[in-house]
């Protein structure tokens, strides 16, 4: 019988929100439109600020229903 590789785990490090509004500002970014990590931050801590007046399961649905329409187009 022919040996297994073993299997090695490989740790990904956990992103952070800072790692979320990088990424967000790199997608804004665009030669159309000039957003910088600065201003991804503030706007995004204005959604969850907005967000954070909402039941849970009410936030929940919102963000939810920003995933689905996500989903339809593809970057």
């Amino acid at each position: 019988m022919a040996k297994k590789k073993a299997k090695t785990a490989t740790k990904k490090k956990a992103l952070t929100l800072n790692d979320i509004y990088d990424q967000v500002s790199r997608k804004a970014d665009t030669q159309g439109v000039k957003i910088n990590v600065a201003e991804t931050k503030r706007v995004l801590a204005c959604f969850f600020d907005v967000l954070e007046d909402y039941k849970a399961v009410d936030a929940f649905d919102f963000v939810a229903k920003g995933l689905k329409r996500a989903g339809g187009r593809r970057r």
